[in-house]
């Protein structure tokens, strides 16, 4: 059955990917974004299966409107991707950046909240839907310098448990995708304000997961009988591992 699929984040990284993967499977796609140049370079490439729609889901104000404002025939959001997020610097927490805070709380946590408030009550009153947000396994592991990103994706992965909780009885899904180390997208440059030789370090020697290897996640959990619900995945390259834990010795 083909869907209505609605992706934040959509015109880089794990939005892209997913945007042409979905596409490719048969669904439609709304293409949330902010840079409009990019949401018309998607939609020309993948055409009349994606509606492309110029989104800050900082805004409180605009996605509250979202249900309301869509073209009718698009409306029905069957899946809800809360892919858009991203990471601030790197620096302990005693030097980091209170804007940098600030900034990653209001995406990775307000957004995917604005986002879920806007979208989830119409997929419970129709029965049926899916919200799968992005996590990280920075949820889970802790890493030097992961402070506030680590703590928002914990927050991302805690909210969907409880999602899942209060959605019990209803056809509406809840799904934690965590990825691990995955390489080449925007998310390091972003998070090293445009370091691309930084960036490309932290890949340095690795095998890393890709942009479609999460596509491929998504692809398959929202394929799912509707009976099935994937509450938490994991996802790590054969490279990256959980570590011991750190130990300062005199």
């Amino acid at each position: 059955m083909a869907l209505t699929i609605l992706v934040t984040g959509a015109t880089a990284g794990f939005g892209a990917a997913m945007a042409r993967r979905f596409v490719g499977d048969g669904h439609r796609v709304i293409a949330a974004a902010r840079r409009v140049d990019r949401l018309e370079a998607l939609r020309k490439e993948l055409g009349a299966a994606v509606l492309a729609l110029t989104l800050d889901v900082t805004d409180a104000d605009a996605v509250s409107a979202l249900p309301g404002s869509l073209p009718a025939d698009w409306r029905d959001v069957d899946v809800l991707v809360n892919n858009a997020g991203l990471a601030r610097g790197l620096d302990p927490a005693h030097k980091a950046s209170m804007a940098d805070w600030d900034h990653m709380v209001a995406v990775n946590v307000s957004g995917m909240m604005h986002m879920t408030h806007a979208l989830l009550p119409g997929m419970v009153a129709r029965n049926r839907g899916h919200v799968i947000n992005i996590s990280s396994t920075a949820a889970i592991y802790p890493y030097p310098g992961g402070h506030v990103y680590g703590a928002s994706k914990a927050f991302v992965t805690q909210f969907s448990l409880n999602l899942r909780a209060d959605l019990v009885g209803t056809g509406v899904r809840v799904t934690d995708l965590e990825p691990g180390l995955v390489g080449g997208t925007e998310f390091s440059v972003n998070r090293f304000g445009g370091d691309a030789e930084r960036a490309g370090k932290v890949y340095a020697g690795t095998v890393p997961l890709t942009a479609d290897d999460i596509a491929e996640a998504a692809a398959w959990v929202v394929g799912l009988p509707a009976h099935m619900n994937i509450n938490r995945m994991e996802i790590m390259p054969t490279c990256q591992a959980p570590g011991p834990l750190a130990i300062k010795r005199a």
